[in-house]
């Protein structure tokens, strides 16, 4: 629609081309308001990932209207850049929302919770849009889910099958109201429509909302299609319900997250700071860990003192809490080790044994998106677990210019990265690359990221290690399109995507910790110190290498590492004794010769074994369930005063190296404690205050030896707060700057964007 704007005698022009958060967030309605409010004549558009905007006019009107610009912006808008240009003066009449264009490539909108005035409708009994679960407007809805391609247009979505009625129609046309150019409006007579549906796919009669509520307060497992994939429900106080869905999903330990109302209901289970709020409430929605209150079953999250809350991010959520009026359990709707499921015959032919019930609607999903995970330590900072719903379509902008890389990610919690120029684009969590079907998702982030960002890469960047499922498919990609492919080593990549979070493009120390990562050695990295400069990375430093008997096995029974590292420090014996009710038939004399022998136990000098080690020797995990399960118990399980540590002992690293961790001592010393019955809590505690110290006396001899100020901490170790509420300070007490993870996850989910930074580096420098 176009508003006639009055002619003035002396006119100026500017074209105004906005960097952000800019799209699918009613930007272009706000400006165009703001734009008639100054009597200005001109246009706004999509292109690309940016808005351009054309204004003409009275100079001084243009001066005040760009003055104004930063005050009328929606919530969910985030202006990163903008530029400013000269513009013809053309004499326009009236000031218009114009057809997107391609463009640029660029920005993808994220997609964004229900917003308080469509909560308020389809509450509203009077409203025609009351309890309708698709109710959304320029400011809130999906986005990145439903785009199959750029730029951010209705035809462009999965909502160009769904014809506007002519009540819709005068909505999105009409510059007053708040779906004014609103890509996803629609309505109970236009729009998508629930059903609900037995596992065959039968409908059931009636409300849908209404069937589903009272499934759930009967005890079932309903499989519910949210944003990105389907979550699967059940109510989060009904130990038998719990129980159904752990045994069928065989997911016996892994903790759940759970849905509440609004932040008061959370506040009745959990402990909310003010950062907790603001990021439960926020646009992007995310699960936010907190401890907990103890008012639901352990089931939830065992062995956990820390529970994963999220508020409702759809009306459809909102509806389905409030209808129950239960805390629900909303996990990801998939079968253990595979992918969330997206479309309705995946979701039959995967969830049917697992869900007794379906919730499902006729929108299609086009990205898969699972939700996102974040933690605030007591200071109010971030670490982000999973980098997803919400943020899934962002940038990250890079402090240097890279050519078009492609990112692949590496095994566990894969992302894929996308980067060109001075911008990464992380895609939603894809998960751990073991199954079939988590390969085919692989395939279809891949292209959906291609096809939203515009960007097409020129080089293909993948982890060193020869045989992960990434790097086969790597290698195909690059053999396919003829593109050179850059390996990056896997902590090398780490450390990268911190200094890429933090716009640093200098050289650094890094400290990588993690399960597993291949080394330049061929052995298996995990505890290093790293110098980095341009380019490169050479290893200063690291934790001692221990056998890991079995190899992966190791990881999926911790208390292989605990018997690895107490034979690696002549306690071996006592171990066995502290482990016996643990132990399977001869396991224990199977693990020491596997040790002795090495036969498929490579060495390693992962911390995360470390981590598995002691958690075993304290009783606290023989299984894991889950990636990180020994370190997340280990962690939660420490005392809350400050103890102190066990014995730390650095030396002379060998082959070279500037220096080695001596963990023998720190395993003794907790075998010794847990044999004279030292409470566990204590136990936890100084063993996490010797890591620290050990932390900081390798980031330290790094530091006096390469004269380096910057240290960063990468590697999935330091999504452990305590670890980094002690070390960050005392690196900073040296006088070093300290670069930590915080909105790109510090495990294998932010790797990528470290290997598109060191690749595009190779690349400039003249090889690969």
């Amino acid at each position: 629609m176009t508003i006639p704007a009055p002619v003035t005698k002396e006119l100026g022009a500017r074209r105004f081309v906005v960097h952000g958060r800019v799209q699918g967030v009613g930007f272009r309605p706000a400006v165009h308001r703001l734009a008639t409010a100054h009597e200005l004549a001109g246009s706004v558009r999509n292109t690309g990932g940016v808005v351009e905007i054309v204004v003409e006019g009275a100079p001084a009107r243009i001066a005040e209207f760009l003055a104004a610009l930063p005050g009328a912006l929606p919530p969910g808008a985030r202006v990163q850049h903008l530029e400013v240009h000269p513009e013809p003066v053309r004499d326009r009449r009236g000031f218009t929302v114009e057809t997107g264009t391609d463009g640029a490539p660029g920005w993808v909108p994220p997609d964004v919770a229900t917003c308080p005035d469509c909560l308020g409708e389809f509450t509203d009994p009077a409203d025609r849009r009351y309890r309708y679960p698709f109710t959304t407007c320029a400011t809130c809805g999906p986005r990145f889910t439903i785009l199959q391609r750029r730029p951010w247009d209705r035809a462009h979505t999965t909502m160009a099958a769904f014809t506007m009625c002519n009540r819709c129609r005068a909505e999105h046309t009409d510059p007053a109201d708040r779906r004014f150019a609103a890509e996803t409006v629609s309505c109970p007579e236009c729009g998508p429509h629930l059903a609900f549906t037995d596992p065959g796919g039968r409908h059931r009669p009636g409300d849908p909302v209404r069937l589903a509520a009272a499934a759930l307060a009967a005890g079932a497992v309903v499989a519910v299609k949210a944003l990105g994939g389907y979550h699967l429900a059940v109510d989060a106080t009904d130990p038998e319900a719990l129980a159904r869905l752990r045994f069928r999903k065989a997911r016996p330990t892994k903790p759940f997250a759970v849905m509440v109302a609004d932040a008061d209901a959370a506040a009745a289970l959990v402990e909310l700071t003010s950062t907790h709020r603001r990021w439960l409430t926020s646009p992007e929605a995310p699960i936010v860990l907190a401890p907990g209150r103890g008012r639901l079953p352990e089931a939830v999250a065992p062995g956990l003192a820390e529970l994963g809350i999220m508020l409702p991010a759809t009306p459809l959520h909102h509806l389905l809490v409030a209808e129950t009026d239960r805390p629900l359990v909303m996990t990801s709707g998939n079968r253990s080790g595979e992918p969330i499921c997206v479309t309705e015959p995946e979701a039959y032919a995967r969830l049917g044994a697992i869900a007794d019930w379906f919730l499902t609607h006729d929108r299609p999903i086009a990205g898969r998106n699972d939700d996102s995970v974040l933690r605030v330590d007591r200071h109010g900072r971030t670490v982000t677990f999973r980098r997803s719903r919400g943020f899934a379509g962002l940038p990250i902008r890079l402090a240097e210019g890279v050519p078009p890389v492609l990112g692949v990610g590496a095994h566990l919690h894969t992302t894929l990265c996308l980067a060109a120029g001075s911008e990464a684009f992380l895609s939603a969590h894809i998960g751990d690359l073991d199954t079939r079907e988590a390969l085919d998702a692989w395939e279809a982030a891949h292209r959906h990221l291609e096809a939203t960002t515009g960007l097409h890469p020129e080089v293909i960047a993948c982890d060193a290690h020869p045989d992960l499922p990434s790097t086969r498919l790597a290698e195909r990609l690059a053999a396919d399109r003829g593109l050179p492919l850059v390996r990056v080593q896997h902590h090398h990549a780490h450390l990268a995507a911190v200094a890429a979070e933090h716009g640093h493009d200098g050289p650094l120390l890094g400290m990588a910790c993690d399960g597993f990562g291949w080394g330049d050695d061929g052995t298996v990295w995990g505890g290093e110190l790293l110098a980095l400069a341009g380019a490169a990375a050479r290893r200063l430093g690291r934790f001692r290498p221990v056998r890991q008997p079995g190899g992966d096995a190791a990881v999926r029974r911790p208390v292989r590492a605990a018997l690895a590292h107490a034979l690696d420090a002549g306690c071996a014996d006592e171990a066995v004794e502290l482990l016996r009710p643990a132990l399977r038939p001869h396991e224990a004399e199977t693990t020491v010769g596997l040790v002795r022998t090495g036969v498929r136990s490579p060495w390693s000098s992962s911390t995360g074994r470390l981590f598995d080690a002691v958690a075993a020797l304290c009783g606290l995990c023989a299984d894991a369930g889950y990636d990180g399960e020994p370190a997340a118990r280990l962690e939660q399980a420490a005392a809350d005063e400050d103890l102190p540590p066990y014995p730390v002992v650095v030396t002379t690293g060998g082959r070279g190296l500037l220096a080695e961790v001596d963990t023998r001592p720190i395993v003794a010393a907790v075998v010794a404690d847990r044999a004279a019955g030292v409470p566990v809590p204590v136990i936890a505690a100084r063993f996490h205050a010797a890591l620290a110290e050990a932390l900081v006396a390798l980031a330290d001899a790094g530091r006096r030896a390469t004269g380096t100020g910057v240290v960063a901490l990468g590697g999935g170790v330091f999504a452990n707060l305590r670890l980094l509420g002690v070390v960050v300070p005392r690196l900073a007490a040296l006088g070093l700057r300290v670069l930590r993870p915080e909105s790109v996850p510090p495990g294998d989910g932010g790797l990528p964007l470290g290997q598109v930074l060191v690749a595009g580096r190779r690349v400039r420098a003249g090889g690969h």
